[in-house]
């Protein structure tokens, strides 16, 4: 019997609470709408591209290291709040630890362990990543501007003329891009605005069509400010900076049309920046590179801001 002379035990409200607790957090995670399948990946889309995986991996191994330092932690907290509860009968201070070397280096040495890994695991995926050893299928500059993005297809395309390693419009791009450019390469160009919507999906923002199965390099420049690049089941993205160029290249293996977005604030329209990645086969992108050199959309819009003159030294010293 309580204090007060009532039955009620004090525990109760606490028991409830807890339960009340636990009920929310089962129908949070029933109500996200996802299946089993997709609890694997953690909260990704399903990858769309060979390199894909590989970010995945690499975003399930954090998850996994932060997962164990979790309960490490919580069953610690668990077990001093068990075990080092304050008695009923007995109200004086417990012994205190002070300068114990044994936990001091375990909570040194366990966190620059797990940093360390992660670490590790981040540099060689990320150096794999923006390899640009392979030479590409095809290339095609990516142009952020206020408020949408252009796209230049750096291809042969039958019936048009012009060569892309000395047309004027892609001055912003560095020579060391040009070298892969193939030999007189006339290409096409599509762009957008923030009111464009797919035919098909009704999303918003222009689309860029890419073949299915071959390696295409994308070549990020800016008209303005800082934009990012990012194809979200791509599970990659870069920023796009205006006097510098960046660049990375992936091979998508999955037809479908895909969401785009620009994932850096970049002024009062950000959020319409959007876009869409339409993969198709081989011969459908070929076949919608001419209609739009027969939309009379041939040459190249302009890439955007050439680079600074430091930007320049520091990739010449880099060489």
């Amino acid at each position: 019997m309580s204090p007060n002379g009532s039955d009620r035990s004090p525990r109760r409200p606490m028991r409830r609470k807890l339960l009340q607790a636990m009920t929310a957090g089962l129908v949070l995670v029933t109500a996200t709408g996802c299946t089993y399948k997709d609890f694997p990946r953690l909260g990704m889309p399903t990858p769309v591209t060979e390199e894909a995986p590989r970010i995945l991996s690499l975003w399930q191994g954090s998850w996994a290291a932060a997962l164990a330092t979790g309960v490490l932690v919580w069953g610690l907290i668990l077990w001093s709040v068990v075990f080092h509860r304050r008695s009923r009968t007995k109200v004086e201070v417990p012994p205190q630890t002070r300068y114990n070397m044994p936990i001091e280096a375990l909570y040194t040495v366990v966190p620059l362990i797990i940093v360390s890994v992660l670490f590790y695991f981040t540099a060689r995926d990320e150096t794999k990543l923006l390899s640009l050893d392979k030479k590409p299928d095809l290339t095609v500059n990516v142009v952020g501007y206020q408020w949408s993005w252009g796209f230049n297809y750096i291809e042969n395309v039958p019936g048009v003329t012009g060569d892309a390693k000395t047309d004027k419009n892609l001055d912003a791009i560095p020579d060391r891009f040009k070298t892969d450019f193939p030999v007189n390469a006339g290409g096409v160009y599509d762009t957008g605005t923030p009111g464009e919507r797919n035919p098909q999906t009704n999303n918003p923002g222009p689309t860029l069509w890419l073949p299915k199965g071959k390696t295409v390099r994308f070549v990020l420049t800016s008209r303005d400010v800082i934009h990012s690049f990012w194809v979200v089941p791509f599970l990659m993205k870069q920023d796009v900076i205006p006097g510098h160029t960046n660049s990375f290249q992936v091979t998508p293996n999955k037809e479908g049309t895909f969401l785009g977005k620009c994932a850096e604030l970049c002024g009062v329209d950000h959020s319409r920046m959007l876009f869409n990645v339409k993969v198709v086969s081989p011969e459908r992108y070929e076949a919608h590179l001419k209609q739009l050199a027969a939309e009379g959309q041939t040459g190249y819009v302009p890439a955007g801001i050439e680079q600074t003159g430091h930007e320049k030294n520091r990739e010449t010293n880099n060489l």
